[in-house]
C-alpha cells in the first residue's frame, strides 16, 4: 500500500470515528434536553462543522495534489499525535459521560465535572483538537492545511471558549440536590 493510499485510509477512518461522535453526541443532546439543559453558542458552531469537515477534505486534497515527499520520522510522529489526540477525544467523552456533546449545553443544576482529564485542564478536547489539526495532515506532509486550519481554529476556540465559560458560570460549583428536572441525571 503506497504512503497516499495509507493516508487516504487514515483520514476516512477520522471521518468515521466523526460520525461515531455525532451519534453519541445526539444521543446526549437529547438527553440534556430532556433534562432542561439550556444551549448557547449557536452562531459559531455551522463553522466549527466546515472547519472541521474542511480538516479532512483539505488533507486529502493537498496530499492528492500535491504529492509531498513524506520523511518517515515526520509521518510516525504526525500519526502518534492523530492517535494521542484521540485517545484523550476519548477521555473527555467518557469522563463527561452524558454531558459530553458537540454543543454547548449545560444542564441547570449539574455542576461542571473536575475528573478525569478536566482535573488538569478546563478544556481538554480543545488540546485534542489542536493537536489533532496540526498532526493529521502532517501525516503527509499536508502543511498548508495544518497551518490553515490552526489559524482558523484559534478564531473559533477563541469565541466557543468563552461560550462555553460563560454556559459554565452559570452552574453551581457543586450539584444541587435533584428535583424532578434533574432526577435520574
Amino acid at each position: 500500500m503506497t504512503t497516499l493510499l495509507a493516508f487516504t485510509v487514515l483520514v476516512a477512518l477520522v471521518g468515521l470515528e466523526r460520525i461515531a461522535e455525532l451519534v453519541v453526541s445526539t444521543r446526549n443532546a437529547a438527553w440534556s434536553r430532556e433534562r432542561g439543559g439550556v444551549e448557547t453558542g449557536l452562531g459559531h458552531f455551522p463553522f466549527m462543522v466546515v472547519l472541521h469537515i474542511g480538516l479532512l477534505v483539505g488533507a486529502l486534497v493537498e496530499a492528492w495534489v500535491r504529492r509531498p515527499d513524506v520523511p518517515s520520522l515526520l509521518a510516525w510522529w504526525m500519526l502518534a499525535l492523530v492517535l494521542a489526540s484521540q485517545a484523550l477525544r476519548w477521555w473527555c467523552i467518557a469522563t463527561l459521560g452524558r454531558r459530553w456533546n458537540t454543543r454547548v449545553i449545560v444542564v441547570p443544576g449539574l455542576a461542571p465535572v473536575r475528573s478525569g482529564p478536566y482535573r488538569f485542564l478546563s478544556h481538554p478536547n480543545y488540546v485534542a483538537v489542536v493537536v489533532e489539526g496540526v498532526a493529521l495532515p502532517l501525516v503527509h506532509a499536508a502543511w498548508i492545511t495544518a497551518v490553515v486550519f490552526t489559524v482558523l481554529n484559534a478564531g473559533l476556540l477563541a469565541v466557543r471558549i468563552r461560550a462555553e465559560d460563560a454556559a459554565l458560570a452559570t452552574l453551581p460549583r457543586t450539584a444541587l440536590p435533584p428535583t424532578t428536572e434533574t432526577a435520574g441525571a
